[in-house]
């Protein structure tokens, strides 16, 4: 039979050993978040600041045992989501979903969950920010660029802007000034160039619509 001495030590043997697995379990789960994070980085062309930011979101859910019965995936691209808007880097939950290959819905989730038990604040992002990108991609000249701004400064004088989405609203006003300046572009382009649901540019034209007309 064991002593008792013996009995405590092989007691404590086991604490260690699963103490042991336990951290090398959520360093195995670290290393594989932050690989993840380092992929995305290129595909989504975001800065060494953004990633930092996600990795340290990431950390905090980690200590939070947020990431427990969850995928890495989705709380990876939920930290970037959330990084991006803390940074006011204009991506939207397509660009990140897309970016990791996983469902939006699914990258929402986690980032509702995080901003939650986290309790992250975030900025008021600028939509005349999103203009510049969407722009960009969308390879729209520079008149229909100064319109779309013109368009989104007014709405903000009016407190239009306040809690829609900012990549959202940056789409329509550029759909509306294409159409303004004669710029051949359909709303399934803006859509593409934006990742913003044509469903939601047509909402945000038509409230633009009616502030532009009074």
């Amino acid at each position: 039979p064991l002593t008792s001495s013996m009995k405590s030590s092989i007691e404590r043997l086991r604490t260690w050993d699963s103490r042991t697995q336990a951290h090398s379990s959520a360093d195995r789960n670290l290393r594989q978040a932050l690989n993840e994070m380092d992929k995305l980085k290129d595909k989504l062309a975001l800065t060494d600041a953004v990633v930092e930011k996600a990795a340290y979101i990431y950390r905090k859910a980690m200590e939070k045992k947020l990431v427990r019965g969850r995928s890495i995936q989705g709380l990876v691209a939920a930290c970037l989501y959330a990084s991006c808007r803390n940074t006011e880097t204009p991506r939207t939950l397509d660009d990140v979903a897309k970016g990791i290959n996983i469902r939006r819905k699914d990258v929402a989730r986690c980032y509702r969950l995080i901003f939650r038990e986290l309790e992250l604040k975030m900025p008021v992002v600028d939509p005349v920010k999103g203009v510049s990108r969407i722009a960009s991609i969308a390879e729209l000249s520079e008149k229909s660029k100064r319109k779309a701004v013109a368009i989104l400064e007014q709405a903000k004088k009016i407190g239009m802007v306040a809690g829609k989405d900012p990549m959202g609203i940056a789409a329509a006003a550029l759909y509306l000034a294409c159409i303004s300046t004669g710029e051949i572009k359909s709303q399934k382009d803006i859509s593409i160039a934006s990742g913003v649901t044509e469903v939601t540019i047509r909402n945000r034209c038509a409230g633009l619509r009616k502030m532009m007309q009074n």
